[in-house]
């Protein structure tokens, strides 16, 4: 288990600092920080304010926002009710938040196992995986209690509690995953198919709350850990999509890689040319 548990309700969320980016894989710059944020509170909207900024508007629950690039520092954070103003008058904060350099984190604001709301960050294993391999990572973050991860009609994971989670490497493909109540095999969320890529953490979260029969997956991958891993590894996500300044977004490479070849048909050409004319 690598969790550090925040004690501000929600607060987490407020790390999508800079709002959401595209799933596009994106190394970090040296020394900076991953961040992805999961929404995991059912029936709550907010708004996010950073150093005085508004950076996260209708945060919604199920949202998954990230991967974000942000240098080590300490964030202000306030959170207030969805449309606020401003943030003078926050419903939690402000808090200061801490960020260290080159590491990869996923915030999750969700509910503890008796029904309150709570936040916990993650710490995502960026560690190398065997060729042929990707990384399983299940986080229980519902309201609910102990549960067994089922990979087919077997527990592959057994008692998980909430906020712990269990991290295993597995030969790539994919695995039908369910979650059933610890020491049975009935399914209460799933199940759903989950592909475990080669090099890649697929993280599944289990939040929502049980008694409110709330309860759903969702799932962040975090790449880059095959044998020679490029940078940071960075989080992408399947919701959330809008862009965040800063990112390189699919966009910006379609023009750049029109760009690069437009560039080599014109040098070809001039070469073409030169030669051409060198023979005479």
């Amino acid at each position: 288990m690598r969790t550090t548990r925040l004690t501000a309700t929600l607060g987490v969320a407020a790390l999508a600092a800079a709002g959401t980016a595209f799933a596009l894989p994106a190394a970090a710059a040296d020394g900076d920080a991953m961040l992805s944020v999961l929404h995991g509170v059912p029936d709550t909207t907010v708004d996010v304010y950073v150093n005085g900024d508004l950076t996260l508007d209708d945060f919604e629950p199920g949202d998954l926002a990230g991967p974000l690039e942000l240098a080590p520092d300490t964030y202000t954070v306030a959170i207030t009710a969805a449309d606020a103003e401003d943030d003078s008058d926050p419903v939690i904060g402000p808090i200061d938040l801490p960020l260290e350099g080159g590491m990869s984190y996923t915030a999750a604001a969700h509910l503890d196992a008796e029904g309150s709301p709570t936040a916990t960050l993650f710490t995502n294993d960026t560690s190398e995986i065997a060729a042929g391999e990707g990384r399983l990572t299940v986080r229980h973050v519902a309201a609910a209690p102990a549960v067994d991860v089922l990979a087919g009609d077997d527990p592959v994971i057994e008692g998980l509690e909430n906020p712990d989670e269990e991290v295993l490497d597995l030969p790539a493909g994919t695995v039908p995953a369910a979650v059933a109540a610890a020491g049975t095999t009935d399914p209460v969320v799933g199940p759903t198919d989950v592909d475990v890529a080669e090099g890649v953490n697929t993280i599944v979260y289990a939040w929502g709350s049980l008694d409110e029969d709330s309860l759903a997956l969702a799932v962040q991958t975090v790449d880059g850990m095959h044998s020679s891993p490029d940078g940071v590894p960075s989080g992408t996500t399947g919701a959330a999509a809008e862009q965040h300044h800063g990112w390189f977004s699919p966009m910006a490479a379609g023009i750049l890689m029109a760009l690069v070849a437009g560039l080599a048909i014109t040098v070809g050409v001039k070469n073409a040319v030169r030669v051409g004319r060198e023979r005479k």
